[in-house]
């Protein structure tokens, strides 16, 4: 019953719509005494041909005063119509707009019965209602990027070609946001490119990016100059991929911060052009790190360990990891090394990978020695036992060579700690 009600209603408009355009909005007199006015009103549905109309227009126009009085009669004696006062024209046009063929009305008709119902709250059968597929919603917001990746061709590209991993990347800061916003073919496939280009291996791919998603939004001729700035200060196209796969955020830095870093690590520690390249091509993260743990670091090797400048150049130059150590671990191995175990500063400038040990192994390994009476780290004397076999051989290998002694004595050594 609804649905046919809005039928019939909708029909009546159409119907209202073809026929006001053929009834003047206006009508002037030219007669100065009298006037014309036009009002649109609804009246009764009017039987015309065994059909019904909604609306009408009627025209009134006020008569003069002798013309006041409406004939009881017409002149054959039958009642006089309220159209028989319209002009003749207006009165053929509106019979024109009341009448319409009965092929236009079968052809409306024909159409109402395809509208799909309007409201919301219409029933439905239930093979109508198994049929409607519902979309899934992008959620506002998530704290995983697997909402997405069905919503984004971006990441359904990125995660098909096993490039990162997503639980780690959404890790990162704005890192999601940034994805969403890219497209893969416009964006994404050109730094890849480059990336292969520069050295970056496939297998080391999805690591690099996995750490450094924010490359994928960077310029990519932002990205050539600075790669062009390397290659400027003679690092060789091996080097540069060397340092970019093991420090990802390398070519997120401008020329100008590459220069001053260079720059820092040649003045502050007072090498050459060649070692200092040499250096951070060994731990390329010294250019992409903060700098103040670096500084700090070189104060407590000068001032609280008491090591001279040309002391220090050495031993950063062969340990480069030195500068960037936790300050506690740095004076805490120190003051084993050469206040318990006696090793002299020269010593210890020979052997710094010892400072990259764990402390407990120095710890264990020295004791076991001593119990053995074997611990003697002077090169001057018999039984040398230099900081390098201390700390780097495997514990079978330094239980027989160095201890000279089983791996069952050592285990139960270290049950008695």
């Amino acid at each position: 019953m609804a649905v046919w009600a809005r039928q019939l209603a909708r029909g009546w408009c159409l119907l209202a719509r073809a026929c006001a355009p053929e009834v003047p909005h206006r009508l002037k007199s030219h007669s100065s005494k009298t006037r014309t006015c036009h009002v649109f009103c609804p009246l009764a549905l009017l039987h015309f041909r065994n059909r019904f109309f909604p609306w009408k227009v009627q025209t009134c126009r006020p008569l003069s005063a002798e013309h006041c009085a409406q004939p009881d009669s017409s002149k054959d004696g039958s009642l006089a119509s309220p159209e028989s006062h319209l002009p003749a024209q207006v009165n053929q046009k509106q019979e024109k707009a009341e009448t319409i063929p009965d092929v236009h009305a079968n052809v409306l008709y024909e159409d109402w019965d395809d509208i799909p119902p309007s409201s919301a709250l219409e029933e439905i059968s239930e093979e109508e209602a198994v049929k409607i597929i519902a979309e899934p919603l992008l959620p506002f917001q998530s704290s995983t990027l697997r909402d997405y990746v069905d919503h984004s061709e971006t990441l359904t590209k990125l995660v098909h070609l096993g490039i990162f991993d997503l639980s780690q990347v959404e890790k990162r800061q704005k890192a999601g946001q940034l994805l969403l916003t890219l497209d893969f073919e416009k964006d994404i496939r050109k730094v890849l490119l480059f990336l292969k280009d520069v050295g970056v291996e496939d297998n080391q791919l999805g690591s690099f990016l996995t750490k450094n998603p924010y490359i994928l939004g960077e310029d990519l001729e932002a990205l050539e100059t600075r790669v062009a700035y390397l290659k400027s200060k003679k690092f060789g196209k091996a080097e540069i991929a060397q340092m970019v796969s093991r420090a990802p955020y390398l070519l997120l830095f401008s020329v100008e911060r590459l220069d001053n870093r260079l720059g820092f690590f040649k003045n502050e520690l007072g090498l050459s052009v060649t070692k200092t390249k040499d250096l951070v091509i060994r731990l390329p993260r010294l250019l992409t790190g903060k700098l103040e743990p670096v500084k700090e670091n070189i104060q407590v090797c000068q001032i609280e360990l008491g090591f001279q400048r040309n002391e220090i150049q050495h031993i950063v130059f062969k340990t480069p990891k030195i500068l960037t150590s936790s300050k506690k671990k740095l004076r805490k191995t120190f003051d084993y090394l050469h206040n318990v175990m006696g090793i002299p500063h020269s010593m210890l400038t020979r052997f710094p990978q010892v400072f990259n040990s764990k402390l407990l192994r120095i710890k264990e390994r020295h004791l076991f020695l001593k119990f053995l009476g074997r611990a003697q780290y002077d090169p001057v004397q018999p039984s040398y036992i230099s900081l390098h076999q201390l700390v780097s051989l495997p514990d079978e290998v330094f239980c027989t060579e160095i201890a000279k002694a089983s791996m069952q004595d050592f285990e139960k050594f270290l049950k008695t700690l």
